[in-house]
């Protein structure tokens, strides 16, 4: 594995950090409103953006006084392909899953609302 995959899967393996990254996903946040629903001390969440920004993660960055945070998502890219390579990563298709799992039980199409074929 690449040594930026280690450090992407070793950013990753943290519940706090992952908790961080999803709360990220809404928009950019300043650390101190990224501390604030954690029962952790400012600098014990510090310490964990450090190590999402070496990952690639996020980005930090000065705005006035603030240090604002921002999901980097393009970092997760080569975790996802490698990941995909395993193959049972790959999307589902609802739809059709929807139509098997009518066909296998006997209920109506989703489709047509017709009975489906046993």
């Amino acid at each position: 594995m690449q040594p930026h995959l280690d450090t992407v899967f070793q950013a990753l393996a943290d519940p706090t950090r992952r908790r961080i990254l999803s709360m990220l996903l809404e928009d950019d946040m300043a650390v101190t409103d990224v501390a604030e629903p954690f029962d952790q001390s400012l600098a014990s969440i510090s310490k964990h953006l450090v190590i999402l920004t070496r990952a690639g993660l996020i980005s930090q960055e000065k705005r006035g006084r603030v240090k604002w945070c921002k999901l980097e998502p393009d970092s997760l890219r080569a975790a996802s392909v490698w990941m995909q390579g395993f193959g049972q990563f790959e999307p589902v298709n609802l739809d059709d899953f929807e139509r098997f799992l009518a066909a296998e039980f006997g209920e109506e199409d989703p489709d047509d609302g017709t009975p489906a074929a046993p």
